[in-house]
């Protein structure tokens, strides 16, 4: 009954056009992050294992595994996961439930914006005058973990936030019609529908806080520090550690006769901490996302 006419066949064809551009464009994103991951995995190929992961560098870095440097990275990031997340969270439910628009809240938000985009080496000088001299803790794990809160703080705050204005206000008012209180409302409503948002600003936390290395190498990471093979304590708050990045730096331009799968072994690993990190806060975000009902 109906036959496509002249024009109609040609907004199909534009559309077709538009529709493999657009995925062009996705596959030149996505190719070269394939290519790099399996040739770090090839180069790295010859030199990984279990011993790997599990004994210290020896040989002034030229030989072992990374067992230090790895243990380092983990408490860095849990420790600045642990301080960044409940601020991060708590400011951004305050700007968004509860803070009236004013030029106060106006700065406020500019700042966050603006914070996000400051270099990492500026935070690492922030953090060593605010923490390491002024505070008094000295170069440290934990003045490197709240240097790194201070740096993902903004990211944090502003993913909260876009993930509270996304429940509908509907909800609120039902909650405020029965009686309910706004921080009533916020804990038992808007918390649970933005969780899966808030895990998304708490992955890329984690990615970035790992991968750093600049503000760690200023307030608590060494160039080497020999621990107990194996022992999960065996760093203190109040210990400077190794981190993958550094580690990766240092064997890489500071080191000479280095083999050369050490350094692709190191990054395979970081690369690895931050997939497996992200892979497990995806997982429990969409697992959140199925039981939304709107």
């Amino acid at each position: 009954m109906f036959i496509r006419t002249h024009l109609t066949r040609r907004k199909k064809r534009h559309e077709l056009y538009v529709k493999y551009v657009l995925l062009l464009m996705t596959l030149l994103i996505i190719l070269p992050l394939i290519l790099i991951v399996f040739y770090l995995i090839y180069q790295a190929a010859p030199i990984l294992s279990l011993d790997f992961l599990l004994k210290n560098p020896i040989r002034g870095m030229r030989d072992g595994g990374i067992w230090a440097p790895l243990l380092g990275t983990i408490y860095l990031v849990l420790i600045s996961l642990l301080i960044a997340t409940p601020i991060g969270v708590f400011a951004a439910v305050y700007l968004n439930e509860y803070a009236r628009e004013s030029w106060f809240t106006r700065v406020i938000n500019l700042a966050v914006v603006n914070l996000a985009g400051v270099p990492s080496i500026v935070h690492a000088l922030f953090g060593l005058g605010a923490f390491v001299l002024f505070a008094g803790i000295g170069r440290s794990i934990l003045a490197a973990s709240m240097t790194l809160a201070i740096m993902t703080l903004p990211v944090l705050i502003a993913s909260t936030k876009e993930a509270l204005a996304a429940v509908p206000l509907a909800f609120r008012q039902a909650c405020w019609n029965v009686g309910a209180t706004r921080w009533q409302t916020i804990r038992e409503v808007v918390l649970p529908n933005s969780i899966s948002g808030i895990l998304t600003g708490i992955i890329l936390q984690v990615s970035r806080a790992a991968g750093e290395t600049a503000p760690i190498m200023f307030t608590g990471a060494v160039f080497y520090k020999a621990i107990q093979e194996g022992d999960l304590l065996a760093y203190g708050l109040l210990d400077q550690c190794m981190a993958l990045s550094m580690h990766l730096f240092t064997i890489s331009t500071q080191v000479p006769d280095v083999p050369a799968a050490l350094p692709y072994g190191t990054a395979v690993v970081l690369l690895g901490v931050v997939l497996l990190v992200n892979a497990l806060a995806i997982v429990l975000r969409i697992k959140i996302r199925s039981r939304k009902k709107w």
